[in-house]
């Protein structure tokens, strides 16, 4: 059964390959974004954009009218900027979350999907499973878990269905590449497109899977339009093939053909969690996972995609608002 999909954050990156996968299946598809962390030629053909924010209930009460599903993937992804901004990262976080509900049950959608964070669990015993309590420690995690608490609250009150995703480290092409704050592949990728070395934050051999975004949409299709979802709660991504960040700069050296690789290490990011492991077992179980995504072809894609669009300055785009000893010098003396 077709439905009318409408996705936040669609000009981004995981919101636009979700658009353009559910698209593809013959669903209908409108999205908002305020650009500043997509680009506009993400959207694809055939989805409406509506340039919004998410934190304006009564712009977001108008465009999410007629949508049956309403699937929540717009945020300000800044996890270890938000140790520095709190109030940009949990305003664009919980602010944007409930108003954005509240838009979508006031009109009556069927079901919301919330795209979480793995930094919703955060140093806990791993690998992670849906019951390990929610213990973030950051403002961006925090955020996240009162964003879930809030959706399951109003959901269960005004009676409409709802899931929850929680990916970990999306990779693959249409990243925004130019913001010095996260997206680390992209940042490395550009960074040697331009013949310059990668930074890497303390030794770098905090612990990683990275995600494909075709597995994670994957997820995400189901958990929008396919029946008994309501109430679920599920990691997406995969849970082998973990790497440390200096082997991922080793494979994105070899995806750009740069040569002399010799990252410049800088101090430890203030609470940034060594060992993040996660367990897909219950989205085998539920969602059918069956991850066939590659880590060196998308690593791949991201660099063809820069090299494409060309390289660009990073954008210190968000103000730092608390500035010490602790704000990464990448940052604050704007080393990228």
């Amino acid at each position: 059964m077709s439905r009318r999909v409408f996705i936040t954050g669609i000009a981004g990156f995981l919101g636009s390959h979700l658009a353009e996968r559910l698209l593809t299946l013959g669903h209908s598809v409108a999205g908002c974004d305020d650009l500043s962390g997509g680009y506009r030629d993400n959207v694809p053909d055939g989805a409406e954009l509506y340039e919004a924010d998410c934190c304006d209930l009564t712009r977001m009460r108008e465009i999410t009218e007629g949508a049956s599903v309403l699937v929540h993937a717009a945020a300000a992804a800044h996890e270890g900027l938000s140790v520095f901004s709190p109030a940009f990262v949990v305003k664009n976080n919980v602010q944007a979350s409930v108003a954005t509900f509240s838009a979508a049950i006031h009109n009556r959608v069927e079901r919301i999907v919330y795209c979480s964070s793995i930094a919703r669990y955060g140093d806990g015993p791993v690998p992670f499973t849906e019951q390990t309590p929610a213990a973030p420690r950051d403002p961006y995690g925090i955020a996240k878990v009162a964003s879930e608490a809030l959706l399951r609250q109003l959901a269960a009150t005004h009676g409409v269905e709802h899931a929850i995703a929680v990916p970990h480290n999306i990779i693959g092409p249409r990243q925004k590449y130019d913001d010095p704050y996260r997206n680390v592949a992209s940042i490395m990728a550009n960074l040697m497109l331009q013949g310059r070395q990668p930074y890497i934050y303390g030794d770098g051999e905090q612990m990683r899977c990275f995600s494909p975004v075709e597995d994670v949409v994957d997820c995400l299709v189901k958990l929008a339009v396919e029946p008994g979802m309501d109430g679920l709660l599920v990691n997406v991504g995969p849970d082998d093939g973990y790497i440390t960040v200096n082997e991922l700069a080793r494979r994105v050296a070899d995806a750009v053909g740069f040569e002399g690789l010799a990252p410049i290490h800088v101090e430890d990011r203030p609470c940034e969690v060594k060992l993040v492991t996660c367990s897909a077992d219950l989205a085998r179980e539920r969602l059918g996972f069956a991850p066939a995504g590659d880590l060196d072809a998308s690593l791949r894609q991201i660099v063809d995609y820069v090299r494409a669009r060309g390289t660009r300055p990073f954008d210190y785009a968000f103000e730092l608002e608390i500035v010490g000893e602790q704000t990464p010098r990448t940052w604050r003396d704007r080393l990228l």
